[in-house]
């Protein structure tokens, strides 16, 4: 069942290659007009070098005639741009190529009637993003980068005006594929592997870039994970046996969708993804080991699936169209397999902590409708490694020791989970 699985998803991705490989050349003609009257800057890469700052002093929202909204980024240097709209729920997306944001807060930039929320933030290697929240739909009036020919500085103006919930929605989308951060499509079907090769763990830190996750004062989640990551793989490394990807090494947003097909294109035995919430209700506290469930064991495990999976919608994903009814049917038949599998890894990597000086949460095991579990072929696990809205915790989280016993014990149960894994595997074939 699952070699025909693999066949059916190498199938999809080779009809979709064409169109993959023809979006990739569009997204690098930055600044191409948008149908419906959205544009982007024309300037080329060439013309510009190194990062642009942002001119705090200069910068900020206004509003304008007729309840318009007005925004001005002041450069140090013109770059590369392109502006576009989302809806559900309606957000204006700027991207740039690239911006040093510096020490610029959203307070910095003032309020404007019609924009509830402003973030920015890196959103991939080479590219910054700015994400403006709507009120009400609101139509790109204008938009242009102003050169100082002289001095290289830059303005950009955007213009936004009142427009109709009708006319948003069908102006709205991203121009290019809005899955840009994702590899290619393979479209030949992986290899057996031998009982003998490397275990391949793909490591996910939660957030990055635009999205910092869960903050407490100038603590961010997506800090805290990374750096964890980092030491989880050299601990496997260390270990031997182990091939160790992480689905970001840097500062980066990377989208949910993106982080799955990370472990696609790795062919991955395990997928870990990292996190460390922050709860406003309750006392939650200790590592807590998630796996999937379109139904959540409890009322507290839903909340946090449904705030960890709107970090594509803070971040500026179009997630119109994402989902495939016949790619679903494929998915669960593949997950039928998987999901025993599944079960017994978090049962492992628990039992891996158990006895260490990690704090487990007072119910470790738990299951929810998390999109980042959902590469159907792989075991995947996410791991709460605490919560920043305990102390305790978050002292942990940034005590290097506490660090090494969580790496330590979180390898003690892979490396029992893969022994378990391939004896049953061997004994299925016979």
């Amino acid at each position: 069942m699952r070699r025909d699985f693999l066949a059916a998803v190498v199938t999809l991705w080779a009809a979709l290659g064409a169109v993959w490989g023809a979006e990739q050349a569009i997204a690098q003609q930055v600044g191409a007009q948008q149908a419906g009257g959205q544009q982007g800057g024309a300037q080329q890469d060439a013309a510009f070098s190194a990062l642009a700052r942002v001119e705090i002093a200069d910068s900020g929202l206004s509003e304008g005639r007729r309840g318009a909204a007005q925004l001005r980024l002041a450069l140090t240097q013109g770059v590369p741009w392109r502006v576009f709209t989302l809806d559900s729920p309606r957000r204006v997306v700027l991207d740039f190529r690239e911006v040093d944001w510096g020490a610029l807060t959203a307070a910095d930039l003032g309020a404007a009637e019609g924009i509830s929320a402003v973030r920015f933030g890196t959103y991939r290697p080479g590219w910054s993003r700015m994400v403006l929240d709507l009120e009400a739909a609101m139509t790109v009036e204008a938009a242009e980068m102003a050169i100082d020919e002289g001095r290289g500085t830059a303005v950009l103006s955007l213009t936004l005006a009142p427009g109709t919930a009708a006319d948003f929605a069908a102006a709205a989308g991203a121009p290019y594929d809005p899955r840009w951060d994702l590899p290619a499509p393979a479209l030949a079907a992986p290899e057996e592997k031998t009982d003998w090769a490397a275990t391949v763990v793909v490591i996910d830190p939660g957030h990055g870039g635009i999205d910092p996750g869960a903050e407490r004062g100038t603590v961010q989640e997506k800090d805290l994970m990374l750096s964890f990551a980092r030491e989880l793989r050299d601990v496997l490394r260390r270990t031997g046996g182990f091939e160790v990807v992480l689905t970001r090494d840097a500062d980066v947003f990377v989208s949910l969708e993106g982080r799955v097909a990370i472990a696609h294109q790795h062919q991955a035995d395990v997928f870990i993804s990292l996190h460390a919430d922050s709860v406003s209700q309750g006392n939650a506290k200790g590592a807590t080991f998630y796996t999937l469930s379109e139904e959540a064991s409890d009322a507290a495990s839903a909340l946090l699936a449904e705030r960890h999976d709107r970090a594509d919608i803070i971040s500026g994903v179009d997630l119109s169209g994402a989902d495939d009814e016949v790619t679903d049917v494929l998915l669960d038949l593949a997950r039928m397999e998987t999901e025993p599998r599944t079960f017994k890894l978090a049962h492992s990597l628990v039992g891996g902590l158990k006895g260490s000086t990690v704090r487990l949460n007072s119910k470790p095991l738990r299951e929810g409708a998390f999109s980042v579990l959902k590469a159907a072929d792989v075991p995947s696990v996410l791991v709460e490694l605490g919560f920043m809205s305990s102390k305790q915790d978050l002292a942990n989280l940034k005590d290097p020791g506490w660090r090494a016993a969580m790496a330590a014990g979180l390898r003690d149960g892979l490396v029992a989970w893969v022994a378990e894994d391939k004896a049953t595997r061997a004994l299925v074939r016979q």
